[in-house]
């Protein structure tokens, strides 16, 4: 009977999943159905199904059907990019190939070239193309461009798959999800953004932030609801006036408020160290018409701004016209910041309902493929272009990879001029230099100057927006090393950086050459052992330097290299050198560490083969010694962090929002793990406060007062200057943890005449 009734439950939760999975492929189907794509219907059923009997009997760690997750996948590609037949199939397929005994040339049998092309860009590769110590993400990503190049829609399905894998992400232990967030943040996000998909791009660094830092999202969401009201009566005080003069103009038009996503939030309250009450555009307002035609929209645009600054003050420096000049990403809209009734500025922004779709959407909207390829003139285009270039010339470490593609992703924008008047769009902050290689590689490479707005400007020149740059050129001229510290885009830094390791590995066979013709002059090989051995003699780790280090004439072999050589040789096969005697010396040493806990204490932590990773790792005061904690962020009790795996197998601890953090998420996430700390007020850190503010009498008497009497906290170190009025002051302190720092901050905020205070991370 009990067997019987298993069985019932069994089949009883199987019709529950069918009925589950046929209600979400009808909810695709329905998507698709309304949109304005041709309806193909016929392939999107022969695909669902297709996927449906490969992914059989396969739930996801939530515990869902896994062919929940492909369908998902393909209604955001169908509903919020508004992609097509190809892209839907794709994104029903883009599993099968990896988790199921299908292959590409059976995708391709039963679907085409097209669709299997895009599930193949899909599929992650195993091994990697950087060699067995990079990470298996930089190689999947670089697998990712290299299709992207081909066909854009493979970059926004994966985007569409990350996406919904963020949306489900609580079912990842939590060293999972840092991994994964932080992919998410540093690639995804930038890479949504770029293709101006903002409403994606928004969700998917809010979700990031949520699981990476998730009391901090938890109080600005609680924030943003308790002022919610408040804002709505802002809104409908400000947009009443507006409302009655577009009427009045006849405008068909839409009021919508803008409220600033929570991770948006919190980078500003990062970046600029105000609370949430000090930030105040919170609120933006979008105005959203209906043109009387195409040709008119722009035109219209400044009509109705002309029409707001006769009801409001605008702000003279805070006006962005990306009408005649759209973003790189397709974004069009006119801004402007208009003082309100009261007085606060509000940003108003100006568009069209094509424009708001692209907003929203980007040109996913709009693309029109023509064989799967982006048309030739467009910005998508030439940013693809700039990407093939980069893969040219990849990195051989797969960090500087991943740096050097996020360098293309930032959508801050200038336009620069040519000399003959063209334009061209570049990165904010970028130099001649870069604008040199924008141009064209050779341009770049023997550039020696150049003049802007007429004037001579060295190659690090900054330049702005407007600006004429002219290159000045020598064929005499070489990349010189000191470029790669002043290049700031990915195209630039990607040549220089392609062109110094072919000049490196020329001198590095000139150097090997040397040492081949001295050894044989002596009677010796050039074997391992012998370059091995120079290397350790000339104290130089990597075969690689040291024949650089001759090839540059760094090192001028002589007598005493022959003499170590020989030296070595008479006695055999014995290991010399302090390095290669540690094996030896191994056991004297543990029975002395045996006898000495105290130093044994001091050894650094090595993670263990069987360690469980899904796990936190605690930091208490008995292990914090062992651990390494690396400059770039100084994390102290009361910071999120989280664990690194380096090479050696000990362990470093990193604040999850630091950069070099982000990297190694990115690039390494199979090395991450939970950390959290289970400190007892043992142990102090250091931690670093920054002030501003109007100088005065007795002002640093208080600040040392607040600090030292009242809050009783150890002082290291106090530097302050005094120049024209200003008061500017450093205090390095010993304190237990992040919630000591911050009550120093409020106190500190309490004197008058401070105007800024930091923590220095």
């Amino acid at each position: 009977m009990d067997e019987i009734n298993q069985k019932a439950k069994e089949a009883e939760h199987e019709t529950d999943d069918d009925r589950m999975v046929d209600e979400a492929y009808q909810r695709l189907l329905n998507s698709y159905l309304s949109s304005p794509h041709r309806k193909k219907v016929d392939i999107i059923n022969k695909a669902f199904h297709f996927a449906r009997q490969a992914h059989k009997g396969v739930r996801r760690l939530s515990g869902e059907p896994y062919i929940m997750h492909p369908i998902s996948v393909a209604l955001i590609a169908s509903e919020e990019m508004g992609l097509g037949s190809t892209s839907i199939c794709s994104a029903l397929l883009h599993d099968v190939v990896e988790d199921t005994d299908y292959t590409v040339e059976d995708i391709e049998t039963i679907f085409g070239q097209k669709i299997a092309q895009i599930v193949d860009g899909l599929t992650k590769i195993s091994g990697g193309i950087f060699g067995d110590k990079a990470s298996a993400q930089a190689a999947n990503f670089k697998k990712l461009l290299l299709t992207m190049s081909d066909d854009i829609r493979v970059i926004l399905i994966k985007i569409c798959d990350r996406l919904h894998n963020m949306r489900t992400l609580s079912s990842q232990p939590a060293n999972k999800q840092y991994k994964i967030a932080g992919e998410t943040l540093y690639i995804y996000a930038p890479l949504a953004n770029r293709l101006g998909l903002n409403k994606i791009k928004n969700e998917l660094e809010d979700l990031s932030f949520k699981y990476e830092h998730p009391t901090e999202y938890e109080n600005i969401k609680n924030r943003l609801a308790t002022t919610e009201q408040t804002r709505n009566i802002l809104f409908e005080e400000f947009t009443a006036p507006i409302r009655e003069a577009l009427d009045k103009m006849g405008m068909q038009y839409e009021l919508r408020a803008r409220i600033k996503a929570p991770y948006s939030i919190w980078m500003k309250m990062q970046n600029k160290n105000v609370t949430f009450k000090e930030i105040y555009d919170i609120l933006a307002v979008r105005i959203i018409f209906t043109p009387k035609s195409l040709e008119t929209e722009i035109d219209e645009c400044f009509k109705i701004y002309v029409a707001l600054t006769k009801i409001y003050v605008s702000h003279p420096d805070r006006m962005r016209d990306w009408l005649n000049h759209p973003k790189a990403n397709g974004y069009q809209a006119l801004h402007v910041t208009l003082m309100s009734k009261q007085g606060q500025w509000v940003e108003v922004q100006i568009r069209s309902q094509r424009m708001n779709e692209i907003a929203e959407q980007g040109f996913a909207a709009h693309w029109k493929y023509k064989a799967g390829e982006v048309a030739e003139d467009s910005e998508l285009s030439n940013w693809l272009h700039t990407i093939k270039e980069i893969l040219d010339d990849p990195q051989p470490d797969a960090m500087d990879f991943l740096d050097t593609i996020k360098l293309n992703l930032f959508a801050s924008e200038i336009f620069v001029f040519t000399p003959k008047g063209e334009i061209r769009t570049m990165p904010s902050g970028c130099t001649a230099l870069d604008f040199a290689f924008q141009i064209h590689t050779f341009l770049g490479s023997h550039c020696i100057g150049a003049k802007v707005n007429h004037k001579l400007v060295p190659l690090s020149h900054r330049l702005q927006s407007g600006d004429q740059v002219e290159i000045l050129t020598s064929k005499s001229q070489h990349v010189d090393p000191s470029w790669i510290n002043f290049a700031t885009t990915a195209k630039a830094k990607g040549k220089i950086q392609a062109i110094l390791r072919r000049n490196d590995r020329e001198i590095q066979k000139a150097g090997e050459n040397t040492l081949r013709e001295f050894l044989e002059n002596h009677g010796l090989e050039l074997t391992t052992s012998a370059i091995d051995r120079l290397c350790e003699f000339h104290d130089i780790q990597k075969p690689e330097k040291f024949f650089q280090a001759l090839g540059n004439k760094n090192i001028i072999l002589g007598d005493k290299d022959i003499d170590e050589l020989l030296e070595r040789k008479q006695k055999g096969s014995q290991k010399t050198g302090w390095r290669r005697l540690v094996p030896f010396l191994n056991s004297e040493k543990k029975k002395e560490k045996d006898t000495n806990k105290a130093e044994e204490a001091s050894e650094p932590f090595v993670v263990p083969k069987d360690f469980n990773r899904k796990k936190p790792f605690f930091i208490n005061d008995g292990n914090i010694g062992r651990l390494f904690f690396p400059k770039c962020c100084r994390p102290i009790p009361g910071d999120d962090i989280l664990g690194f795996i380096d090479n050696k197998n000990h362990l470093e601890i990193h604040r999850r929002d630091c950069d070099v953090a982000a990297k190694l998420k990115s690039s390494f996430g199979n090395r991450i793990i939970d950390a959290k700390w289970d400190m007892h007020r043992q142990t102090f850190f250091d931690a670093t406060i920054h002030m501003t503010g109007i100088d005065r009498i007795g002002l640093l008497n208080e600040v040392t007062g607040v600090i030292s009497s009242q809050l009783n906290v150890n002082m290291q170190k106090l530097i302050v200057t005094c120049n024209d009025g200003i008061f500017d002051g450093t205090i390095e302190l010993k304190v237990y943890d992040r919630h000591e720092v911050q009550v120093i901050i409020d106190a500190l905020k309490d004197i008058s005449d401070l105007k800024e205070i930091q923590q220095i991370v």
